[in-house]
């Protein structure tokens, strides 16, 4: 008889499903609520790859770790990015990049992918989702919109 399917496990399989679907050249992609509970339930790390600024003004999500994909404001790349994750996070963790929309954190787990790390996922959404009508965030999507915990500065 076969072991019924963890939890992790159906989240991990249905993540890299999309992942497979869009071609991505990481592991895949995991909605903020199975973010949530990989976090929480299964010792998934996210890094929250956002500035600092953002992190202290906008939010972030509790026991997250920063590691700033790109500075703030300069917009220059953070050359210790690897070595900061290397430091954080284990090549076989699974890790959960963040952002604000899932661009940056899209860049961070490619990166994360080519330096070793087999379990990097993209956070869908990011932490303030998708532009409304009115170029504003934090309306449609998102781990602020999904009612996911958060604090703020």
């Amino acid at each position: 008889m076969n072991a019924p399917i963890t939890e992790v496990e159906e989240i991990l399989a249905t993540a890299t499903e999309r992942g497979r679907a869009k071609n991505l050249p990481y592991a895949g992609e995991v909605t903020p609520q199975e973010a949530h509970r990989l976090a929480t339930a299964h010792g998934a790390i996210i890094v929250d790859v956002r500035s600092a600024a953002e992190t202290n003004f906008v939010g972030r999500v509790p026991g997250s770790k920063l590691i700033e994909w790109k500075y703030w404001p300069s917009g220059d790349f953070n050359p210790q990015f690897l070595p900061e994750l290397k430091r954080q996070c284990g090549q076989d963790d699974i890790v959960l990049f963040l952002c604000r929309s899932a661009v940056r954190s899209h860049a961070a787990a490619t990166t994360a992918t080519e330096a070793g790390f087999n379990r990097a996922f993209n956070i869908l959404e990011g932490f303030e989702g998708t532009l409304d009508a009115h170029d504003q965030r934090g309306q449609h999507s998102g781990w602020r919109k999904a009612g996911l915990p958060w604090t703020q500065s």
